[in-house]
């Protein structure tokens, strides 16, 4: 049987990460794409001189064109810029659109029947921009935030009560952004409501805000670049989903067809993603608080959507 192929766009820290994630799983075989001569070849070099030592057998491809990515099952895109001093939110947006709308047009043409997995920000509209480039259907064009998002927030928890992180379930809805929105009432310690263990709601509240700032800290800390690790764990575990058919819930930014009330944005929501890439959008049901903060949310998704240029 034919391995599975997987593109990843963009070789910078996030992508080159995915591609080690990828290929210490034996997810299947690996093109790294970048515009950067020498980079991505030389990262996928690196990382096939580690195969005997890791003891994964597959093959991984630098390159930078659209050639060998042609028949990949999945793609995972993290090309953009990160936001420069002096650089205006319309200037990144205007910047990442042309990006992303390029990439998404060389891997479509190549791949037409691949699923399309973006990590570039600002995450749901980049999204936006796949699916109007591409004209895939929303099953197969989706976006890594809510697993992120709900990992950090399980660590938090994790690292407060000091149990194992299985043992901690979340859902983190919404924006990629400060209004993500922690479901406090979908969260549980080994199917325990978490009120059981944090009663007092300052310190629950302490840790959905360091969640919403769960990248802006790392940023603070590294002083120059961003996270990798975790975002890139995140996409993989969404492409794992995918190419091993694992039917798993998890938040996925997704487009909206009336869900949750929203039409025409990607947000995210909870999905089962399998081999179909979303096969099914699961409604939960909201208190009134969690509801309140989930419209503010797409609010400010539905503003990013509107400022993107034409396409």
């Amino acid at each position: 049987m034919a391995r599975k192929k997987i593109t990843i766009v963009g070789a910078g820290n996030v992508g080159a990460t995915a591609a080690h994630w990828a290929a210490a799983k034996e997810l299947g075989d690996i093109v790294l794409v970048d515009i950067v001569e020498g980079m991505p070849q030389g990262k996928s070099l690196d990382l096939m001189q580690a195969r005997p030592i890791y003891g994964f057998n597959v093959t991984i491809v630098g390159t930078n064109g659209y050639e060998e990515t042609a028949g990949s099952d999945v793609v995972i895109v993290t090309s953009g810029l990160a936001r420069k001093p002096g650089m205006s939110r319309e200037d990144l947006l205007n910047k990442n659109t042309e990006i992303v709308a390029g990439v998404t047009k060389a891997v479509a043409a190549k791949s037409p029947n691949a699923i399309l997995i973006n990590v570039a920000n600002p995450l749901d509209a980049m999204c936006y921009v796949m699916k109007k480039v591409s004209g895939f259907p929303r099953e197969r064009v989706m976006g890594m935030a809510g697993i992120l998002d709900t990992a950090r927030f399980r660590c938090f928890l994790a690292m407060e009560l000091n149990v194992a992180v299985e043992e901690i379930q979340s859902m983190v809805l919404g924006g990629h952004g400060d209004d993500m929105v922690p479901i406090l009432s979908a969260t549980t310690v080994s199917g325990m409501p978490i009120t059981q263990f944090i009663k007092d709601k300052a310190r629950l509240d302490a840790m959905v805000e360091r969640t919403r700032k769960g990248g802006g800290e790392i940023v603070g800390l590294l002083k120059t670049g961003s996270a990798f690790y975790a975002p890139s764990a995140a996409a993989v575990q969404m492409a794992e989903a995918i190419l091993k058919d694992q039917k798993r819930v998890a938040p996925v930014s997704v487009y909206m067809e009336g869900e949750y009330g929203l039409k025409d944005i990607f947000f995210g929501v909870p999905v089962i993603l399998g081999a179909g890439g979303v096969e099914k959008i699961i409604e939960l049901p909201l208190n009134a608080e969690e509801q309140a903060l989930l419209e503010k949310s797409a609010a400010a998704v539905t503003k990013t959507r509107d400022e993107l240029p034409r396409l």
